[in-house]
């Protein structure tokens, strides 16, 4: 059986800061909120590939790592560099790509890398 992923949520504990956090520090836009008179959940606009979304849950924290793929890596590592905590400085991978890693406001981990 192949599989094609089409969905990933993390949850955050304050939808509003996260919201804010995601456009205005990573630049992520946001596609849709739900429920549309008080929203808990947002998703955010991809190229292609899975939709990313957070939604606030108040009781669990999830901590994954999530990579994105971004053609303009060395832009955006100058762009966050001061503005979030990093895991992994921008650096050349192994296998010929560069790629950094961040945490957002709950602590999970973002890479970004081409």
């Amino acid at each position: 059986m192949k599989t094609r992923l089409n969905h990933i949520r993390v949850n955050v504990s304050d939808i509003n800061l996260a919201l804010k956090w995601y456009e205005e520090v990573i630049g992520f836009k946001s596609d849709s909120g739900w429920p549309p008179e008080n929203p808990a959940y947002y998703d955010f606009k991809s190229e292609e590939g899975a939709t990313f979304a957070i939604m606030e849950v108040k009781s669990e924290k999830s901590h994954g790592r999530l990579n994105f793929t971004v053609n303009e890596v060395e832009e955006l590592w100058e762009k966050l560099k001061d503005k979030v905590e990093i895991i992994e400085p921008l650096f050349d991978t192994p296998w010929g790509t560069k790629k950094f890693t961040i945490k957002d406001l709950d602590g999970n981990e973002l890479g970004f890398g081409r």
